[in-house]
């Protein structure tokens, strides 16, 4: 892998709206630092989908960018359990659905909606897909998340509906639909399908993945019991500046990693 020196800092201070004392965006010398950082940052989000039950079937995946090809991302291989999945079973696929680095395949599904999310969106560093439970059925009522609470209030304005549906998602022109209808939003939420969420880091992609699940949870439990209150616009506002907050997202991602990374050190293997 290159050694090359960045030209350029991709680090700045993390100011949040919370003002809480967050640090640093980590620094890196060379490309091959930064890739280190982000495919161990990738097995880790992988296994902390299958222990939080994220799995069903073959479906469902995780990706990032490579930092020194930015048309080219990281991603989970084809038949491999989220459980199982280590550094060294990573694989590299280019814009053309080639793996060129990693001797897995790649999973159709996957590259024709991270390929697309990463061509159109630059800023999306990292792209999390799942078929979980709670956005199957909010899905299936055709609702977005409502701010209920802090944490939902998040996605206020960042979240949009997909409702078209033309089966498994394998032609590069779902793809391609899929990015456009994703817009500048961080969560889409397809219609008999699953949820996507996207995030200037993979800490961030993946944390804004647990928390609209969890807020998803959080909806049909109330509705389920009664008629929840939502938050008004002006509380709404509120609650996204702090819990929608980029740097919190991802240093929010990083209590899991400490958590999953002592749970489960083998994720780190990279032979």
């Amino acid at each position: 892998m290159s050694t090359t020196t960045r030209d350029e800092s991709t680090t700045y201070l993390a100011d949040t709206a919370t003002g809480l004392p967050i640090p640093d965006n980590p620094r890196f010398a060379t490309y091959a630092e930064e890739r280190r950082h982000r495919k161990q940052r990738l097995a880790a989000a992988l296994r902390l989908f299958g222990k939080h039950g994220f799995a069903e079937g073959v479906s469902g995946h995780v990706s990032v960018r490579d930092p020194e090809h930015p048309d080219e991302f990281w991603v989970n291989p084809f038949g491999l359990s989220f459980k199982h999945v280590r550094v060294a079973d990573l694989i590299r696929v280019d814009s053309t659905g080639r793996v060129v680095e990693g001797t897995r395949r790649v999973n159709p599904s996957a590259f024709v909606i991270h390929s697309r999310i990463h061509a159109l969106h630059p800023g999306a560093t990292a792209v999390a897909h799942a078929h979980t439970v709670n956005s199957r059925a909010l899905g299936a009522l055709g609702q977005l998340l409502e701010p209920l609470d802090q944490e939902s209030a998040a996605f206020y304005g960042r979240q949009v509906l997909y409702d078209a549906y033309h089966g498994p998602t394998v032609s590069l022109e779902q793809g391609q639909d899929i990015a456009e209808t994703l817009g500048d939003n961080r969560a889409l939420l397809l219609r008999h399908h699953g949820l996507i969420t996207v995030g200037g880091s993979l800490d961030e992609a993946v944390y804004w993945f647990f928390t609209y699940d969890g807020c998803a949870q959080v909806q049909l439990l109330a509705q389920a019991a009664g008629t929840p209150r939502p938050l008004t616009y002006e509380q709404a506002l509120a609650a996204r500046a702090g819990f929608g907050d980029e740097q919190l997202g991802r240093f929010s991602f990083q209590l899991m990693w400490d958590e999953i990374v002592r749970e489960e050190p083998d994720l780190l293997d990279e032979e």
